[in-house]
């Protein structure tokens, strides 16, 4: 099973890549890695009509972000290039006409009218349309005309479609790595469209064709491709092709459990269901994306791969390399995974604690003009006591704004909890007693101030909520004293004598 691994991610350009899509080619990778096989990007662009400019960049760009790099695909090993569709045409008509010389399938030249007024005839008896077996040899095909009739429309250029011939009376037996034996009746089956005489694929005929000249050992994709499974396996068969293995994942779901996670989700409920920001290159919306709100890949990454795996232990905390080793498609979950906004920010605050302090010192300056002034070695050390506190970037002015600016306003509740009858002398106190600190440490601090809180039998909060208030603006914070030594002596008695005035 894991001789020669070859996997594909294989996208459309017609948009922004979805969460869903980022995890597919991660599952993909990941399978890949673990058997030491080869990860391919092709870029499924048959569909002229829904291209959409930028796309096929955006699609790159999200997944280099991930760290999900391809082995090969466009501009990359192109060792089976080319790895656009658009750009490999050329090669499916004689595929298509193969399967009809073999009677595998058949030139229909039924117009949309014809098709559409059949479909309404079957509507109006409580029927539901299916061009299968029961009723193809009273349409417009070359199996229901005579061949000169076939031939002639061919040379006159009528268009047409070649459809595959699904068989009658059959019962199809396949392996799903995911789900297990599946049975598929060919009675219910529906001719699928192969080829249209513009020169260009569909969709299933393509795929099948790339994924066989790409050598592809296992087709690792979303649900929604399930119902195309049988005809795929067919197709496969009927060329006289060996089958890769076929592996569908479970649906991301809403928050609630119930339906397909869309873009209206994270609209509604504030989350970006996209890795990047996409801007619409028709109307210029703009699109949230997971790297612009602050999320670091890492956590990205370890998010998506436990919606819809286990790895069957404790353990959820993995590095990209960890995921290699204990991925097991089989552990897969057949139901739907639920999306949980709150998960992933549970992931990005654990990376924030193992980001480097350089970068986020860096990230942090970027955010704020303010900061370009103030000496970088300075605002690391802010970030090392209050990243604890923090999910994204974003969050650090409102936890650290006080190592920079003095408060100018106090927090009106926490006031009247921190100031009482003796607060400024208590505090008039603690200024007499930093004054006779020559060092001033966090240690001295602590030994002086607190030995005289102690010795005084003095509560600590009369002491350390104003101390606080004075320093913050507000009951908040990291500890008070590493507060002071940040600020300094001179500022943190400024501070207490203005809060004195003040309150």
């Amino acid at each position: 099973m894991t001789n020669n691994v070859r996997v594909r991610f294989a996208p459309s350009p017609t948009g922004p890549l979805h969460i869903g899509g980022v995890r597919t080619a991660l599952f993909n990778y990941l399978f890949a890695k673990k058997f030491n096989g080869t990860f391919v990007l092709r870029i499924e662009d048959t569909d002229q009509n829904r291209y959409v400019e930028g796309a096929e960049n955006y699609i790159i760009d999200a997944l280099n972000w991930c760290g999900i790099n391809f082995d090969e695909g466009p501009n990359t090993n192109e060792t089976f290039g080319p790895y656009r569709q658009s750009e490999r045409k050329h090669l499916y008509k004689a595929y298509a006409e193969k399967l009809i010389a073999t009677n595998n399938a058949y030139y229909a030249f039924d117009t949309a009218e014809a098709l559409d007024e059949a479909r309404k005839k079957n509507e109006s008896e409580g029927k539901t349309f299916i061009y299968n077996w029961h009723n193809r040899l009273t349409l417009n095909n070359s199996l229901s005309l005579p061949a000169e009739a076939v031939q002639a429309k061919l040379a006159a250029g009528d268009d047409y479609v070649i459809r595959f011939k699904s068989p009658e009376n059959e019962t199809l037996h396949l392996t799903d790595i995911i789900r297990g034996n599946i049975k598929i009746d060919t009675n219910v089956l529906d001719d699928k469209v192969l080829f249209k005489s513009d020169g260009m694929p569909t969709y299933h005929l393509a795929n099948i064709v790339d994924d066989h000249l790409m050598e592809i050992s296992h087709v690792i994709r979303g649900e929604e491709w399930l119902p195309s499974l049988a005809l795929h396996y067919q197709l496969y068969t009927a060329f006289g092709w060996n089958i890769p293995e076929f592996a569908h994942l479970p649906l991301i779901l809403k928050p609630t459990g119930k339906g397909k996670l869309s873009k209206r989700d994270g609209d509604k409920l504030g989350f970006p269901v996209f890795p990047l920001q996409w801007k619409d290159p028709k109307t210029d919306a703009i699109s949230k994306g997971y790297k612009e709100d602050g999320y670091f890949p890492d956590a990205m990454v370890n998010f998506l791969a436990f919606l819809g795996w286990n790895p069957g232990t404790e353990q959820e905390i993995f590095s990209l390399e960890e995921l290699v080793t204990a991925f097991d498609l089989k552990k897969v979950n057949k139901a739907g995974a639920r999306f949980d906004p709150d998960k992933i920010k549970w992931f990005n605050h654990h990376y924030m604690q193992e980001q480097n302090t350089e970068a986020l010192t860096a990230a942090f300056k970027n955010q704020r003009t303010e900061l370009n002034t103030i000496d970088t070695g300075y605002i690391a050390m802010v970030i090392e006591l209050i990243k604890e506190r923090a999910t994204f970037v974003s969050e650090f002015w409102d936890l650290s704004h006080f190592f920079f600016v003095a408060p100018k306003t106090y927090d009106e509740k926490a006031s009247k909890k921190a100031f009482k009858d003796g607060t400024e002398t208590v505090l008039l106190k603690v200024i007499s007693i930093i004054n006779t600190i020559e060092d001033f440490t966090v240690e001295n601090m602590k030994k002086d101030i607190k030995g005289w809180i102690t010795d005084n039998d003095i509560g600590f909060g009369k002491v350390m909520m104003p101390l606080r208030l004075a320093l913050v603006g507000a009951l908040q914070g990291p500890d008070v004293f590493d507060i002071m030594y940040m600020i300094g002596k001179a500022e943190t008695i400024k501070r207490i004598e203005k809060v004195n005035a003040i309150l």
